[in-house]
């Protein structure tokens, strides 16, 4: 599957987004698109980290925004596998939960 790009994140582990995974974020969150640098500086520097109650193989990491319309946070929720991330999905949230 081909990539749009690989990064590694804060602690060293590669994340990867997938073309697949960028046409669901291009058709389900499209106020996102424009902001691909923001996702990988995300992952590469997050001010937060959570993990997913229901799944340990899912994190979630959050940037703040601060400018209009956009303040608030931008999510990337990855997925690791083997030890490699996949990013699912990323929106913008007004909190971290």
């Amino acid at each position: 599957m081909p990539k749009i790009f690989e990064i590694k994140d804060k602690s060293g582990r590669k994340i990867s987004l997938s073309q697949e995974r960028w046409t669901h974020i291009n058709q389900e969150h499209p106020e996102v698109a424009p902001h691909i640098e923001e996702i990988k500086e995300t992952l590469e520097n997050p001010i937060q980290i959570k993990s997913y109650e229901f799944d340990e193989e899912v994190k979630y990491y959050y940037k703040h925004l601060k400018q209009k319309p956009l303040a608030g946070y931008l999510l990337v929720i990855v997925k690791y596998l083997n030890g490699e991330g996949f990013i699912i999905t990323s929106y913008f949230v007004r909190n971290i939960k």
